[in-house]
């Protein structure tokens, strides 16, 4: 069994309407010590050019006594960095965007980047977007594996992308990639929609779920990623299976609702609430 505590991180996705450094503020306050960096760019701005100094981030890290664990580039519908692009000038900035993101990670010394399938046109095949999608990872990941990074890769949900909803198709995908450095992230949101469980993760990637974007869900109104307590999954239940595997990550709170926008603080707070309820600590 894995004795040690698995961590909760917070996530910036909500905190889109306030500065980079309140959410550093609001993370130290409600109680974390991790954070994941989505690249909005009013937070942390990287495109297929380059980046902004990671100096931004490291200090932001000193300042609040907060690791960063993780980068979360951006990169679903109508984000231009698409792992299934079509285009072959699009395909070349995309593969540049990740690489900038893989030297970010390293940079900071975060332990992964998380990545998608991407997604294909509506007009065209499933499989022919797979296949993109399956040769753009095997670039990136070759580049991850040159750099001593994890790649993490999750499923999405059916309105995001048709390429991997389930545990079985992301499966299918790390196989046919078979790249070392590719690993995967368990989205719990992704995974509900898709009537997958925890442990359904476990027995399919085994010490390859690296990695974890830890939400509630209210399946009957098919809504993810919720702060802990506005869905209806138990997190104590939750957390026994990720202890049961021994799963050494952590668990990233990656609220993306509209309706925490104006408060994200208290959103976070919440879940911290949940999570320390769990382990019977004091507020």
């Amino acid at each position: 069994m894995n004795t040690q505590k698995i961590e909760l991180a917070a996530m910036n996705c909500h905190h889109r309407f306030f500065e980079l450094e309140d959410f550093f503020a609001s993370a130290k306050k409600n109680g974390y010590k991790y954070v994941e960096i989505w690249t909005g760019p009013q937070h942390f701005f990287m495109d297929h050019n380059g980046y902004e100094s990671v100096k931004k981030l490291k200090d932001l890290e000193e300042k609040y006594g907060i690791k960063v664990i993780g980068i979360c580039p951006e990169q679903t519908n109508p984000k231009p960095n698409n792992m299934a692009a079509k285009d072959l000038n699009m395909q070349e900035r995309v593969l540049n965007y990740f690489k900038n993101a893989i030297d970010v990670a390293c940079e900071i010394k975060a332990k992964q980047v998380v990545v998608t399938s991407g997604w294909g046109f509506l007009s065209e095949s499933v499989e022919k977007a797979y296949k993109r999608s399956a040769i753009m990872l095997r670039k990136v990941a070759d580049y991850a594996e040159d750099k001593n990074m994890n790649l993490a890769i999750e499923a999405l949900q059916p309105e995001e992308s048709l390429i991997a909803n389930t545990a079985l198709e992301l499966k299918k995908l790390i196989d046919e990639v078979d790249r070392p450095a590719l690993k995967v992230c368990l989205d719990t949101g992704a995974m509900a929609r898709a009537k997958d469980t925890i442990q359904t993760y476990f027995d399919m990637f085994g010490d390859k779920v690296i990695h974890a974007h830890f939400v509630d869900v209210d399946i009957e109104k098919e809504t993810t990623h919720l702060a802990w307590g506005d869905g209806k999954r138990n997190m104590a239940e939750d957390i026994k299976v990720f202890e049961k595997n021994q799963y050494h990550g952590l668990l990233s709170v990656e609220c993306v609702n509209g309706e925490y926008f104006e408060k994200p603080e208290q959103a976070d707070g919440k879940s911290m609430e949940v999570y320390r309820e769990v382990h019977n600590e004091k507020l």
